[in-house]
Formats: C-alpha cells, sequence, structure tokens
C-alpha cells in the first residue's frame, strides 16, 4: 500500500461541505463507528462483571467449604491416618476433621432447619477462611463441653439471636423410649455469628466444637476430614492421586465437583452473552458494508479517473479497506478505552445508579452476592478488539472488490 491509496482512503472518511450525499453516507459510517463502539464496550464489561462473579463466587464458597473433602461411608473411624497421608502430599497445606449432620433450630416460637458442622477450632483456620468472617465472637469460643453454637448471620436474624443468647438443636435422629421414638434435644448457647455474603451459607449453617458434635449425634469417629492445597485448581488433580493411596474406603470430593453447578451455570452464561454481544458488532459491521458500497457508487467517477491515470485494481481496493478500516479501528479503540474504563469503575457506578434508581439490582437471596465484581483480564480485551477489526476488515472486503471492478470507459460516459 503507498502514501497515495492511504491518503485517499483517509480523504473520503469525511464529506464535503455543503454535499448532502457524502453528508449522509458519513452519518452512516457514524453510526456503525458508534455501534462498534458501543458492542465493544459492553463485551468488555459484561465478561469482566462474569470474571469477577465467578471468582468472588469462588471465594466465599471456599471461605467456608473446602478444596477437598474426604467423606467416611458412613464415618470416618481413624480420621488422624487419613489426614497423616494426605499431608504427605506435596500440594496439601492443611487439614481438619469435620462432623456433619441436619438438625432444627428453635429459639422462642422461630425455628430453622440448617446444617451443623462440627469443627475443630484450633485447626478450621488451615482449611477455610470463615475466621476472618466473624462479625460476633470467635471460633475459639467453641471450647468442648461448653456447647457453644456459631450461627450464619441471616440464620441468626432469622432466629432473633444474638451472642449470649440460647438456641435449642432438635436433630433428626431419635432416641427410643418405652413411650416411643422421641427426637434428640440439646440447648446451645449462641458464641458467635458469621457472615461470608453467601445466602446459602449466612442462612442455613451453625458451627459447634466436634467433641459436642459427636455427642449429639452420637458418633464414634467423624464424618470426614477437609483439606486444603497450595493451588485449589490442582484440586481434581490431588483428588485423583489421593483416591490410590488412602487406606480407607472413602469418598473423595473435590470442590469443582461439589459445587460444579455453580461454576458450570456461570461458564455456560459468559459463552452466551459473548455470543449475543458480539452479534451488535456483526450489526454495526453489517452497516459498513452499507455505507461502503454507498460510497463506491458515489465515487463511480474518481474511481475510474484513478484507473486512467494507472491505478490497478489492487490500488482502488486499498483505497476503500483503509475507508472501512479506519471505521473498525476507530470504534475498536473507542470500545475498548469506554469499557475498560467502566469496568475498572463498575465498584462505583453501579451503586450511584442503584440510589439514582432508588433500587437494588442483586439481591443476595437470589443471586449469592449483593455486589457487582468486575474482573478485568487482558485476554478477554485482546479478544474482543481482535474480534471487532476483524469484522471490521471483512466487511470491506465487497465493496473494496466491487469497486476495483468499476469499468472506466462505463463510468466517465455520461460524464
Amino acid at each position: 500500500m503507498s502514501p497515495y491509496e492511504l491518503a485517499v482512503g483517509l480523504r473520503y472518511t469525511r464529506a464535503r461541505k455543503g454535499s448532502g450525499r457524502n453528508t449522509f453516507i458519513s452519518f452512516i459510517s457514524l453510526m456503525s463507528m458508534a455501534g462498534i463502539a458501543l458492542g465493544v464496550a459492553a463485551l468488555i464489561v459484561v465478561l469482566s462483571v462474569m470474571n469477577g462473579f465467578q471468582q468472588e463466587l469462588r471465594n466465599r464458597i471456599l471461605a467456608v467449604a473446602s478444596h477437598i473433602e474426604i467423606q467416611g461411608m458412613p464415618q470416618l473411624a481413624d480420621w488422624p491416618q487419613v489426614a497423616a497421608v494426605a499431608k504427605q502430599h506435596p500440594r496439601v497445606i492443611g487439614a481438619a476433621p469435620y462432623v456433619l449432620g441436619q438438625a432444627m433450630l428453635v429459639a422462642s416460637d422461630v425455628n430453622r432447619g440448617a446444617l451443623i458442622r462440627g469443627i475443630d477450632p484450633s485447626l478450621e483456620d488451615s482449611v477455610a477462611d470463615i475466621g476472618r468472617h466473624m462479625r460476633q465472637g470467635s471460633l475459639a469460643d467453641l471450647v468442648p463441653g461448653s456447647f457453644g453454637i456459631v450461627l450464619g448471620g441471616e440464620l441468626a436474624r432469622g432466629l432473633g439471636v444474638m451472642p449470649g443468647d440460647s438456641v435449642v438443636v432438635i436433630t433428626p435422629q431419635g432416641t427410643i423410649t418405652p413411650a416411643g421414638t422421641l427426637p434428640r434435644v440439646k440447648s446451645f448457647k449462641v458464641a458467635g455469628i458469621f457472615e461470608v455474603g453467601m445466602f446459602e451459607f449466612d442462612s442455613g449453617l451453625a458451627l459447634v466444637n466436634i467433641e459436642d458434635a459427636k455427642k449429639l449425634y452420637r458418633l464414634d469417629g467423624v464424618s470426614g476430614v477437609r483439606l486444603k492445597l497450595d493451588d485449589l485448581y490442582a484440586a481434581p488433580m490431588v483428588a485423583r492421586e489421593l483416591w490410590q493411596k488412602l487406606p480407607v474406603s472413602a469418598d473423595i470430593r473435590d470442590w469443582t465437583r461439589s459445587h460444579a453447578n455453580f461454576f458450570r451455570a456461570v461458564q455456560i452464561e459468559k459463552r452466551v452473552m459473548f455470543i449475543i454481544l458480539t452479534l451488535i458488532v456483526a450489526v454495526a459491521a453489517f452497516n459498513i458494508v452499507s455505507a461502503q458500497v454507498m460510497v463506491v457508487t458515489d465515487k463511480q467517477a474518481d474511481i475510474a479517473i484513478l484507473r486512467t491515470l494507472g491505478a490497478s485494481p489492487l490500488s482502488i481496493m486499498a483505497i476503500f479497506i483503509v475507508q472501512g478500516a479506519l471505521i473498525g479501528i476507530i470504534g475498536t479503540a473507542i470500545g475498548v478505552l469506554g469499557g475498560i474504563l467502566l469496568a475498572l469503575n463498575i465498584s462505583t457506578v453501579v451503586p450511584f445508579l442503584e440510589r439514582l434508581f432508588n433500587t437494588q439490582f442483586l439481591d443476595k437471596s437470589i443471586y449469592y452476592i449483593s455486589d457487582l465484581p468486575s474482573d478485568l483480564q487482558r485476554a478477554d480485551v485482546i479478544t474482543i478488539a481482535g474480534i471487532a477489526l476483524g469484522l471490521a476488515l471483512i466487511a470491506t472486503i465487497y465493496p473494496a472488490w466491487k469497486a476495483a471492478r468499476v469499468n472506466p470507459a462505463d463510468a466517465l460516459r455520461y460524464e
């Protein structure tokens, strides 16, 4: 491409004053540019929010859950041996036993169903981050024999209790008496309240000391052992390797299996939104085709003169490719800049819009989180910009090819 082709192509992108037809063509080009910018910006923001939502969801789940769970069938009798074998793996950095059971919690006239998890407070921080999410009290207050209980924030509010109050725990395992089978009932004292920001855990999980849980459910062993890894993405591989080494029969589940539905749903939504929003860029590219065809029709005399002066068909194609590519480059650049700025400031923009319209976009009881996170990734920006530029360049091929096929004699016959 020589300088004159670039100069002519750039000149054709601007309308001459007083030329209504050229002004209309430039208006279509401007709308095409705006459409590309809007599509690119929307793609960047949506993918950043999807990435942020996925990361936030994963962090909040793993604050309460664990990377790998080794579950007994039904109990794990010799859990120290299992933990010792698991810790021999170089990826495992923490192990802690747990007891898990269902129960009904009653306070005054209110009752709520919940999962009771028995934990060892001295080991819990090595496998989960729930201690960092304590709003009142501490996990250290769960002393064996004190029958203290730590409740999720939503669960505590639903029961109407605070630290120091008592709740009655009713387990489904019954006690056989001469009068029949009666549910097992035990009073616990609220020792603390945690809140991780996920409705599933905040409204349905309660923690007690593992020794108290074993007495409550009358267990000789534990339900299983929870593990923490130095790399959470290595969990599937580590789980497969541990399954071959464990000396007991157990079910090993990593976090990608335990909560697969959450992350699969987010990934599917991300792909679908990417396809839908890419269509916006495609529609803008079709506008480039229509604008370029009109330019070729309007500039037939100019094309004929250039051909008679020695311009080759490839030079004519290059002129109109420059014009169409410029629309795509400017539109993509504006979209990338706007999308990056919006994605980086989404935590400020969304609260402003919520205050402006007096509404809440995310209900944490439905979407698990109440804030809109954003995780801008360079790979997404590069991919989106490449697709937008590619569509814009493809859209210029047909009009440029049509311009190259203009017959100078036919074009100048009536001039």
